[in-house]
């Protein structure tokens, strides 16, 4: 620290430091290869300028379409000049710093939407140009313009001597897929906001772009309705210390509009739910043991209009607390052995047509649910299951691929079938291997199936953390940042979305 203080106030005066700062610029040319993702084309040269934390200075461009008072840039180009000095302290801070020549960071986008949320649509593509005492930032939205500022950040070094330095670069950036995602299960792990928060955080450092809440499961129920107080005070692990308030979760989402984040709900039913029926008598289908009801219960009753009145209502709240346009709807793993238990719902198989196919059941259920949403202007996710048992798919829209054997064939499935995909079988962080066995999500080609890939969109990569004991967000954060890079179909860049752990969106 104080060699970095000795520099920057140019104590060293003697002729000998002259002549090992010319050896250090003759021989020890530094340039920037490390800015993540990979950006779509990028050119750096040796030539570097000096920067310095009391002459930097963020600007908007004279004919941006957003100006000062825009809450996301506003905020950004403050958290940035913290990443890029962090060593930096104003006022009669400890750490001395000389002014140095001015560097201009001008930034200019084409739409004003500050206060807006990022959507699937949202451009995020910008360039950057870094040239003597200035940086030209140009997006198309702000969103773009975050990805930018996190790029610039990263090009930004610090000598030996504690002087911060940028190259003179040339970037032109945009994302190959619209989704890129981390899933995080807090209903299995309680995780504190502030803990949710630095993920996303992390997440904006890898440029990813949604955040997939696996908010509530069998374990718990952590979401507080305000509709349905009692799902989260009889569900929760504990009905104050764990968990989400109305506040809490606008929180989290105004945090991650200003990263340019999108917060994805999922709420997964009708399997998954044990935890919701503490709070909501009725929903849960009652199991039998012969004609006896044995005391434990499945998956919701679908066969109940109650069912769907309670769904209605429910999602009614989620859909005007989550702005997202999308909403998971889960659809996995839901084990029939209660429904067929069940005499009420074995006749209501019957009067339906449906014989003893209970993935006829499911599939009438999830088509409700679907047709709830779709009437609260949500377009539903759902994993992979719903596909494969749903006879009628031109209801269906993006579908998560999840389970293990030949996933890139369910991939070709769900795309020839004209549907949107997530990827998300080859990265869950918490399927046992050998300890830091992380090789395996670096070799996965999520693209190489045969078929039309240019007719779908592959939206998200997503990373799943589900059932992993969060320890450390850190320890997470070593085998999430760098298999995107691996995964794009030019192996140059890759901006996926993880869900699973990771899983991209066709």
């Amino acid at each position: 620290m104080e060699v970095m203080c000795m520099v920057s106030c140019g104590r060293y005066t003697r002729p000998h430091f002259n002549l090992l700062l010319l050896i250090i610029l003759q021989f020890g040319l530094h340039t920037v290869d490390g800015v993540w993702p990979l950006p779509q084309t990028f050119t750096s040269s040796a030539e570097r300028y000096p920067l310095s934390p009391q002459a930097l200075y963020f600007v908007y461009g004279s004919q941006s379409a957003a100006q000062q008072g825009c809450s996301v840039l506003d905020a950004a180009f403050k958290r940035y000049f913290s990443l890029i000095f962090p060593d930096y302290t104003s006022g009669n801070g400890v750490l001395r710093f000389s002014e140095g020549k001015p560097f201009i960071i001008e930034v200019s986008v084409d739409r004003d939407d500050c206060e807006g949320y990022p959507n699937e649509d949202s451009s995020e593509r910008y360039n950057l140009s870094v040239c003597a005492g200035q940086a030209s930032l140009n997006a198309q939205t702000v969103w773009g313009a975050l990805r930018g500022l996190e790029t610039f950040s990263q090009l930004v070094y610090e000598d030996d001597f504690g002087t911060y330095f940028v190259n003179k670069t040339e970037i032109d950036d945009f994302p190959w897929f619209q989704f890129r995602g981390i899933l995080l299960d807090t209903s299995r792990h309680y995780l504190p906001v502030k803990a949710i928060l630095k993920t996303l955080d992390a997440m904006a450092y890898s440029k990813f772009n949604v955040f997939h809440w696996h908010i509530v499961d069998d374990p718990s129920f952590p979401y507080q309705s305000s509709t349905y107080p009692d799902l989260s005070s009889k569900g929760a692990f504990h009905p104050m210390t764990h968990i989400y308030t109305q506040s809490d979760v606008r929180r989290v989402i105004s945090h991650a509009r200003l990263w340019g984040i999108r917060v994805l709900p999922e709420f997964d039913s009708p399997g998954h739910t044990l935890s919701w029926g503490k709070g909501q008598s009725d929903l849960l289908t009652p199991c039998y043991s012969g004609s006896t009801p044995s005391g434990t219960f499945g998956p919701v009753n679908p066969v109940l209009p109650s069912t769907y009145k309670f769904m209605g209502r429910l999602f009614k709240e989620v859909s005007s607390v989550f702005p997202d346009s999308y909403i998971h709807l889960g659809g996995d793993e839901v084990n029939f052995a209660c429904w067929k238990s069940n005499p009420d719902v074995r006749a209501f198989m019957q009067k339906m047509g449906f014989g003893a196919d209970f993935t006829k059941l499911e599939a009438f259920y999830m088509e409700n649910i679907m047709n709830i949403t779709l009437a609260l202007n949500k377009t539903s996710i759902v994993w992979q299951d719903v596909f494969d048992y749903h006879e009628q798919r031109s209801s269906l829209s993006v579908v998560e691929v999840w389970r293990d054997g030949c996933y890139l064939c369910e991939v070709r499935r769900v795309t020839k079938a004209g549907l949107r995909v997530i990827l998300a079988s080859p990265w869950y962080l918490d399927k046992p291997g050998p300890t830091h066995n992380w090789a395996r999500y670096y070799t996965v080609w999520p693209l190489a199936f045969k078929g039309q890939k240019r007719t779908c969109v592959l939206w998200l990569v997503e990373v799943v953390l589900s059932a992993v004991v969060f320890v450390s967000i850190g320890k997470a954060w070593f085998p999430i940042k760098y298999p995107p890079e691996t995964m794009c179909p030019h192996m140059r860049t890759s901006h996926f979305a993880f869900t699973t752990p990771f899983t991209s969106l066709c």
